[in-house]
């Protein structure tokens, strides 16, 4: 079982665990890592910059079915095949966010008319190594839950390319 304890961008303490939901087994956040071509697929927030896709889990459906939907909403990519990865926990000013991570293939990338809250897809050959400093990324790319993330999908042999 690995657990990490950290600050976010936004300096709240973030608990990161590769376990099978140790905060909630109902959590109402998801976010997808996604690639698509052996690429990166992430979606342009008009706010907060580019991100990985993600949101809320709505009524009725479970973690995983909202981070299949989230995809196609923010993105219209269909999701090949998607695995569970881990779940954070964010204690921030606003309150408690627990937020399930995904690891999802994506079969088929087609254009949509809407992208909901999105301005559509993005799609990287590589991440930038100083994301970090990347103004044009959202802060939830510059925290180490993408960092320790990433590793455990290379470390679980799930990610296809580098």
């Amino acid at each position: 079982m690995k657990r990490f304890t950290f600050n976010d961008y936004y300096n709240n303490e973030v608990q990161l665990a590769f376990e099978n939901h140790p905060f909630s087994k109902l959590p109402k956040h998801v976010w997808v890592i996604c690639t698509y071509n052996n690429q990166w697929l992430l979606t342009l927030h008009p706010r907060r910059g580019i991100e990985f896709p993600g949101g809320k889990v709505e009524k009725g459906e479970t973690a995983k079915e909202a981070a299949i939907r989230e995809v196609f909403e923010e993105t219209g990519a269909s999701v090949d095949d998607i695995h569970y990865v881990a779940q954070y926990r964010v204690n921030g000013k606003a309150g408690m966010i627990i937020k399930n991570v995904y690891f999802a293939n994506i079969k088929k990338l087609e254009k949509q008319d809407s992208y909901f809250e999105t301005e559509g897809p993005v799609i990287l050959e590589r991440l930038p190594d100083n994301i970090k400093q990347q103004r044009t990324f959202s802060f939830m790319m510059k925290d180490d839950v993408l960092v320790k993330s990433l590793h455990f999908i290379k470390e679980q042999g799930l990610l296809t390319f580098e």
